[in-house]
């Protein structure tokens, strides 16, 4: 029966039109990319190499293009923006953001977060990601891969929603506080997500709580939760919510070339230790979180097994900062994260595995 549970989901995806895609171009529920980091002094080719997942490959596989590609999962997922939204203005709907966008001399003080919303009337897809000045605005009419984006490691997670998900999105963008760029939310999108088009024109919370967490159902049946903080929230993403939420100790990746990084927190009681070195078991690739933009966390444990990708470092200034994180509970991709810790700082000392 799986097989054709896998095949009739495909074919609704293919139906709405608005997905998730892999490597191969067929429509998907969700995938995540790992953008490796660029070796130094090697081709700038090495700088946009990648590793896929999606519920089909069971963990991590090399990707089969390039990020600057529309033959890649991301690229094809992307270039919808510049074919779809173009030529279908009116039964389409996007929200892209950036706290470091494409084209500006911006660093924005709003969210800490960065991802692209595009749906139409029956569905559409969130991908949430780590990468500045990412992706072109849709009247660049074209998708391409920032030179600012080769150096070191970004994540990508995308998910594939029915039309009633966006609502739910929108309240959690008014607690993120994003930085958009660009964005199209008219006629009936409108009508149907107001809080959409609030955050699109940045408008956020006015008052208590200071957090949201939601359940988002894909289309295929699978269950992600967002987790979105205001800036009045006043606390690491971390150690102040996820780690309680979850009930999971929490190795967490994130960008340690920021200043007032937080040290590994262990005055809880569930644990957060800051990544230190990572490690791709296949292909043989290993690297240190200071050239790893990308920032996601994953439970210490299998039971209860959480991963989470998402928007935030651990620094003082990002505690009064908007971001989130979608996490899932799930053993592949828990597994798929938990494989790459190779070294972490512990409360007291560096730990390794």
């Amino acid at each position: 029966m799986l097989p054709i549970l896998l095949f009739s989901v495909a074919l609704d995806t293919v139906q709405g039109g608005i997905s998730c895609y892999d490597d191969s171009g067929q429509p998907v529920d969700w995938f995540i990319t790992y953008k490796l980091p660029k070796p130094h002094r090697s081709p700038v080719a090495e700088g946009m190499r990648y590793m896929y997942q999606d519920g089909r490959t069971q963990g991590w596989v090399q990707g089969r293009s390039l990020m600057n590609s529309t033959e890649g999962a991301v690229g094809r997922t992307l270039q919808q923006l510049y074919t779809e939204a173009a030529r279908r203005q009116d039964e389409t709907a996007y929200v892209l953001y950036n706290d470091e966008p494409p084209s500006k001399l911006l660093f924005s003080s709003k969210g800490h977060t960065k991802g692209v919303i595009l749906l139409d009337r029956t569905q559409g897809f969130w991908m949430l990601h780590s990468t500045p000045h990412f992706p072109p605005s849709v009247e660049e009419k074209m998708y391409s891969w920032p030179h600012s984006g080769l150096p070191n490691g970004q994540t990508f997670l995308c998910i594939t929603l029915p039309y009633s998900q966006f609502k739910e999105i929108g309240n959690q963008l008014l607690y993120t506080e994003p930085e958009v760029y660009d964005s199209s939310v008219e006629g009936t999108f409108a009508q149907d997500f107001p809080a959409l088009l609030n955050a699109s024109e940045g408008q956020h919370i006015q008052e208590q709580p200071w957090n949201s967490s939601v359940t988002l159902t894909t289309l295929g049946g699978k269950e992600f939760v967002s987790f979105a903080k205001f800036r009045a929230f006043d606390d690491d993403l971390y150690s102040g919510w996820l780690a309680p939420a979850l009930a999971s100790d929490l190795y967490v990746e994130f960008w340690l070339r920021s200043r007032g990084i937080l040290p590994s927190n262990c005055s809880g009681h569930f644990r957060v230790y800051n990544m230190e070195e990572l490690a791709f078991p296949d292909p043989s690739i290993t690297f240190h979180t200071m050239v790893d933009h990308s920032k996601w966390c994953v439970g210490t444990e299998s039971d209860p097994g959480w991963a989470c990708v998402g928007d935030m470092n651990r620094n003082e200034a990002e505690e009064q900062r908007g971001g989130g994180a979608l996490c899932c509970r799930d053993a592949a991709i828990w597994k798929a994260f938990r494989n790459l810790v190779k070294k972490y700082t512990d409360c007291d000392d560096v730990r390794y595995h």
